[in-house]
């Protein structure tokens, strides 16, 4: 059975040492999903929200969560990221927004974090402008799709 890295022989936490690693070209990806009210999504969509354009400002902030991984997640490593992009899609049958987020670096350690954390802080702005008109939003669905690069090589959600 695997172990869990992030706690050394006395099981103290501590941060993986990944000094001995190669660098590789790293890609991650992950997606999640917005809930809302119908006219809630309508809203967005319209670009009628005062707050401005929800999905615009939600990308970004995607953007620079990924950036901020590392200040987030205690014991993850800071790294530099070569590529974030944020795709957010408008669904009108579900009344959803759905989250695409890519992470890439060459570095020695992956971006699975840097992705995730990506998806979650843009869903996050979606609800922070709407919830205003809508406090039962829902964010649902965040996971990990794919990842590749390093010494595990690749994986793909297989769902």
């Amino acid at each position: 059975m695997p172990k869990l890295t992030h706690f050394n022989a006395a099981g103290a936490a501590h941060m993986v040492d990944v000094g001995d690693k190669p660098v590789t070209h790293r890609i991650a990806r992950a997606a999640g999903s917005i809930v809302m009210a119908p006219a809630t999504l309508a809203l967005i969509q319209s670009g009628g929200h005062q707050k401005g354009d929800v999905l615009g400002i939600a990308r970004i902030a995607g953007i620079m969560g990924a950036k901020k991984t590392a200040d987030l997640i205690p014991l993850a490593h800071p790294i530099s990221l070569t590529r974030v992009d944020i795709e957010l899609e408008a669904d009108p049958a579900e009344s959803a927004v759905h989250c695409l987020a890519t992470a890439e670096t060459l570095g020695q350690t992956g971006v699975e974090m840097e992705a995730l954390t990506a998806v979650q802080i843009a869903l996050l702005t979606i609800y922070d402008m709407c919830k205003a008109v809508d406090r039962d939003m829902t964010m649902q669905d965040i996971r990990l799709l794919e990842k590749r690069g390093g010494r595990s090589g690749a994986w793909r959600r297989e769902d």
